[in-house]
């Protein structure tokens, strides 16, 4: 698996490897990037297309923007709150291949306003689920002020934010990515697991 991470980071013209812990907290967790074995697999299953916009939770330093937008030419956003990894999206947005797609943002996830062309949502357990319950707020008022078909893809969610979604109304289980023949401990939650909000 490193040398696809090493690969893509140079085919793609960007540093996103590494783990970062330095600003996490109980309701903010450390930036790790998606798997590019896994972004791959996302990739290739037609669930998102050169039409779609993705808004991305915790981007961190773009991984999935840059991927998605080299890999199936879609518009992608990426909301960080942690100032210093921002400005390495940003440095990683001056490098990149694929970069004209892509948009950073720094701010909260939680005061953002979901804009109404955003209709693909990525998270990979950026935030604590009482963050996560502001979120999910705003992405479904952004659908009742303009009601179009949501895709919501969850990367390696806890139990408690697969608790958490059960409980939402709006919300539609439609299928999950299997991951789990990429890495070597079997973990159940090596997957994509995908909601849908739509009339």
């Amino acid at each position: 698996m490193m040398k696809s991470e090493s690969t893509w980071d140079k085919l793609l013209k960007i540093k996103t490897t590494g783990r970062d812990a330095s600003r996490s907290d109980r309701f903010r967790y450390p930036y790790e990037p998606t798997p590019y074995l896994v972004l791959e697999r996302l990739g290739n299953s037609g669930l998102i297309k050169k039409t779609d916009v993705i808004l991305d939770y915790g981007c961190g330093k773009g991984r999935v923007e840059f991927f998605l937008s080299y890999q199936i030419r879609a518009k992608s956003i990426g909301i960080e709150y942690d100032e210093r990894i921002y400005a390495s999206a940003l440095e990683n947005q001056k490098t990149a291949i694929s970069s004209e797609r892509v948009s950073f943002l720094l701010q909260k996830a939680e005061d953002y306003e979901v804009p109404l062309e955003v209709n693909r949502f990525y998270f990979f357990n950026p935030f604590s689920v009482e963050i996560l319950q502001k979120v999910m707020a705003r992405i479904i008022r952004s659908y009742y002020l303009k009601p179009r078909k949501l895709l919501l893809f969850f990367y390696y969610p806890s139990y408690e934010y697969i608790s958490y979604l059960m409980t939402v109304e709006e919300l539609e289980f439609l299928d999950e990515i299997d991951c789990r023949d990429m890495f070597d401990d079997d973990s159940r939650r090596e997957r994509i697991v995908i909601y849908q909000i739509s009339l």
